[in-house]
């Protein structure tokens, strides 16, 4: 308990620091003075785990799934060689269902996002909010000036470090695998983070979480996590992506305005008829992204897929090279890291292709 005192002491104080940073260098003082307000509650509502799961007054089920996410938080220090620190061995009720609201814009004619850049995370192509009807006014903005805009939910997040970050009652809303998964996935991005390059630290979390998982289960004897479902979800996004190539091209076109909204319709109705044949032929039914292909479709919708999974067959790759060791799988990840970023990303491609090393990055990545 004393442990985790003196550590909320120092981050509160921290705070007011980083802050000050931010707005040194940043002209939209209101929004980072509702981003420092944000993690002060998040920070203020947190307990140590310990104490609820030993509290017979909590909630029975409540302790049980803490207990349960406890033993998968030592399995992701002990066996997956992630940071070991009071991440994760906190919780924290902020009553609601996400942590923050993430909103992404484009032009009306481009797949590309709007980008922000922060202190320390560098580059993203979102901006995060702790209230929806903050990120609805913003969009809102956004809208009026002729973008596309789209807000989604975000259950968990991480601060790389700065803070102890705690296991959030939103993310108990799913089965002790999910919620195992996104711990690995959020202490990943602790363990290596690149500014400015959101596709590369979202598939290096995505694949230490997706093999954490794997690995997790098999230590429990369990069987590995249902393919099927990764299968579908990978069949989704490819459906998405190849959409978001479509209509790459279209803006590309020098078309007349007028034609182009024409022909953006007809892709994202393609894109529904599309889908409606996969899940009611190959899926057999099952409807679990109907919400999101039935809800209003723009450009904005479909930045988000490909950021978090898109490079996780290179991250595979990698991890084979290593001989399935996670320290050295770390090491070889982290060569990447410092390479330029277009450098990076033809290795990544090489390595998803299951390639050989060129001559010129043979001595200095994996």
């Amino acid at each position: 308990m004393n442990v985790f005192s003196s550590l909320d002491n120092l981050t509160v104080r921290g705070v007011p620091l980083l802050l000050a940073v931010c707005l040194n260098g940043c002209s939209t003082l209101d929004y980072y003075a509702h981003l420092a307000g944000g993690q002060l509650e998040l920070l203020r509502r947190r307990e140590p785990v310990a104490a609820v799961v030993a509290d017979p007054a909590r909630d029975p089920a409540l302790r049980q799934r803490l207990a349960q996410a406890q033993a998968a938080r030592r399995f992701a220090s002990a066996r997956l060689g992630l940071p070991d620190n009071a991440s994760y061995r906190l919780y924290a009720d902020l009553g609601r269902p996400y942590v923050v609201w993430n909103l992404f814009a484009t032009e009306e004619f481009s797949v590309a996002p709007v980008t922000h850049c922060f202190p320390i995370a560098g580059c993203v192509a979102y901006r995060g909010f702790y209230e929806l009807g903050r990120a609805r006014g913003a969009a809102a903005l956004l809208n009026r000036q002729g973008l596309d805009t789209f807000v989604g939910g975000v259950e968990a997040y991480s601060t790389l470090g700065w803070f102890a970050d705690p296991i959030l009652a939103g993310m108990l809303r799913h089965g002790d695998d999910a919620l195992a998964a996104l711990i690995f996935h959020e202490l990943a991005h602790q363990r290596l983070y690149v500014p400015n390059d959101t596709a590369f630290n979202e598939s290096f979390a995505s694949f230490v979480e997706r093999e954490g998982l794997r690995q997790w289960r098999a230590s429990r004897g369990l069987p590995p996590p249902d393919e099927r479902r990764a299968h579908r979800s990978e069949q989704f996004s490819r459906l998405v992506l190849e959409t978001r190539e479509q209509l790459r091209q279209l803006y590309a076109s020098g078309l007349p305005a007028d034609e182009l909204r024409r022909r953006k319709a007809a892709e994202f109705e393609r894109l529904r008829q599309r889908y409606r044949a996969l899940r009611d032929v190959e899926w057999q039914g099952d409807r679990r992204y109907d919400a999101w292909v039935e809800g209003p479709l723009n450009n904005a919708k479909l930045l988000p897929f490909g950021l978090y999974d898109g490079w996780v067959p290179a991250f595979a790759e990698i991890f084979r090279r290593a001989g399935r060791d996670w320290p050295r799988f770390y090491e070889q990840a982290e060569r990447l890291t410092r390479l330029p970023a277009a450098a990076r990303e033809r290795r990544l491609a090489e390595l998803q292709a299951g390639a050989p090393p060129t001559l010129a990055t043979q001595e200095d990545t994996p």
